[in-house]
């Protein structure tokens, strides 16, 4: 019997901006991209459903508003990878600054 794939347990904080706050699940690799073939050829079934990050809503949303899924994906699959884009660095940076219960207004 295989493995079960067990996902990350969810932390007191944002993995982005480090606030606490109320968190929702990133997939790294979006969910609507799983059976396409150039994913496959790259992630395996248990790393494209574990690989997550729990966020903020605000950070949850500017990782959205930045990238595509098909960026996220191939680029942006990995925290490192988004805090190296310059525009998502400057977001969180601001943000982590601001109260657990704030929310940007866009």
């Amino acid at each position: 019997m295989p493995e079960p794939i067990r996902l990350p347990p969810q932390p007191d904080a944002c993995e982005l901006c480090g606030r606490a706050s109320t968190l929702t699940r990133h997939h790294l690799i979006p969910k609507a991209l799983h059976d396409k073939p150039y994913v496959q050829k790259r992630f395996g079934k248990s790393e494209r459903i574990s690989a997550t990050l729990w966020v903020c809503r605000p950070c949850h949303n500017q990782i959205h508003k930045l990238f595509s899924e098909k960026e996220l994906a191939l680029t942006y699959n990995n925290r490192d990878a988004l805090l190296g884009d310059e525009r998502l660095r400057a977001f969180v940076d601001w943000l982590a600054g601001k109260p657990a219960g704030f929310t940007p207004r866009h």
